[in-house]
């Protein structure tokens, strides 16, 4: 590295901070540590070595302090082939660190906010999009199935993650994630984004059909009607960029009763039952809006099943009544319940010998017609015929409810917490139950295997 002309060194490293973005004072310490790694094997005290560039004239001083604490000048421009390859090696490395550290911290800052890119290239079912200063991948899986792109379109979505992969930083670009639709309603409704009103949950079946529910915290604005906006120009606009995904706007409500009515509609709702051990709702609809509060495919059960958190069972008026006479015909086969008494315990909450026999004498007797005698008789009576509780047949079911590790509910308006990413491959962590299953199962293999013949053992090894 002969005849280093300082001037020119500050305007290089001037360059260099402005084209890639980099602070000057981090491409001065890349030249300084560069420097160190190329002399290491030029002097006898590696640990000693220190490089310092002048910051106003780029000039160059490098100074050994050897083990007996003396301090002499190495001389830089005597620097061979070899050492001034390796110093090329280090800066452009620590340069690429540099700006990844930087366009890291740039766009980490900004993760879950909508950016728009230009389709550059596909790589199989995935594409790169150019955001202008930086490249996004977008997989396959955060592509709506019903959109279609071609190199050279401008497509909008979500920085849904950013993270360092070796020397790049990888940004994924979603337009599925319901997040995506939440910022949109931000950039849309001026009330969502002044947090007037809240999006309180939001599912989506991407490309078909998405549930918005909201609230408002000021009793003068409507968050339905807002949401829409006059003659629909507002949801217009998410529609549009949703490329005509169909959006319900529901209104919230902390009432599981309320909540599960409004996620279902436009269907009308004759009536709700709801299990909250179980977190099961069975939902009662007229015979002629059982395939409305259905949907096509069955998208709005579905859809309404996980805004809810709430298991959905839909039966129609007429099953709901050949159901409860089927079980007060079987509790009129009690000694000492006649059809009124069978319809006061029916309207208590039983509908199965199963149900009376779980809750015991003391429940019975709160139900109006019941005294101690009348108890006594039906609880002998489902001891001795442990009957199954009657069933419905063709009911409409959709999963909604989600348990946490310690076995409680996800509550409406809650996310489960996000797990954290192990290693690549890496199989899912095991329950204590699972856990303890294998366990079973590897302990019964072992005593099944050495009873076994030696030569059958080998042979089981093999398999």
């Amino acid at each position: 590295m002969p005849n280093i002309n300082g001037t020119e060194l500050v305007r290089f490293i001037e360059m260099i901070a402005r084209d890639k973005n980099i602070d000057k004072e981090i491409v001065f310490d890349s030249i300084e540590q560069a420097m160190i790694v190329a002399l290491r094997k030029r002097v006898e005290n590696p640990d000693g070595l220190m490089v310092k560039v002048n910051r106003q004239t780029g000039d160059i001083t490098a100074k050994e302090t050897d083990f007996d604490g003396n301090v002499t000048d190495v001389k830089v421009e005597e620097l061979g082939r070899i050492a001034a390859q390796t110093f090329k090696q280090i800066f452009v490395q620590k340069n690429r660190e540099a700006e990844r550290d930087n366009l890291y911290e740039k766009y980490s800052a900004h993760r879950r906010e909508i950016r728009s890119g230009v389709i550059q290239r596909m790589e199989g079912p995935n594409y790169v999009v150019n955001l202008g200063d930086a490249e996004a991948f977008f997989p396959r899986k955060e592509q709506v199935p019903t959109e279609s792109y071609n190199v050279g379109d401008r497509v909008r979505g979500l920085l849904l993650d950013v993270k360092k992969q070796g020397q790049k930083v990888k940004i994924i670009l979603s337009r599925t994630h319901p997040d995506f639709v939440k910022k949109l309603f931000d950039l849309e409704v001026p009330e969502v984004g002044e947090r007037i009103i809240e999006i309180k949950a939001i599912v989506r079946e991407p490309g078909y059909r998405s549930k918005v529910a909201v609230a408002s915290y000021d009793a003068k604005v409507d968050a339905v009607g807002a949401c829409v906006g006059v003659r629909g120009q507002r949801i217009k606009g998410i529609i549009d960029e949703l490329n005509n995904e169909k959006i319900d706007i529901i209104r919230w409500n902390e009432s599981a009763e309320v909540l599960i009515t409004n996620a279902l509609k436009p269907a009308r709702v004759d009536s709700i039952t709801l299990d909250y051990d179980t977190r099961r709702a069975r939902v009662v609809v007229p015979d002629d809006q059982l395939s409305l509060s259905i949907g096509k495919r069955g998208q709005n059960v579905r859809l309404a099943a996980r805004l809810c958190k709430w298991d959905i069972d839909i039966v129609t008026v007429t099953q709901e009544k050949d159901w409860k006479s089927r079980t007060l015909a079987k509790f009129r086969t009690i000694p000492h319940v006649d059809e009124m008494l069978a319809e006061s315990l029916f309207n208590s909450g039983f509908d199965s010998f199963a149900d009376v026999m779980g809750a015991g004498p003391e429940a019975l007797l709160k139900v109006p017609g019941v005294n101690i005698d009348i108890a006594a008789s039906i609880i002998q009576h489902v001891n001795e015929h442990p009957e199954p509780a009657e069933t419905i047949a063709d009911v409409v079911h959709a999963d909604g409810a989600q348990r946490r590790p310690d076995n409680t509910f996800v509550e409406p308006g809650q996310e489960p917490e996000e797990e954290e990413e192990g290693e690549e491959g890496a199989p899912p962590a095991l329950s204590s139950e699972d856990q303890a299953q294998k366990e079973a199962a590897a302990a019964f293999k072992g005593d099944f295997v050495s009873k076994l013949a030696p030569k059958d053992r080998a042979a089981f090894d093999k398999r």
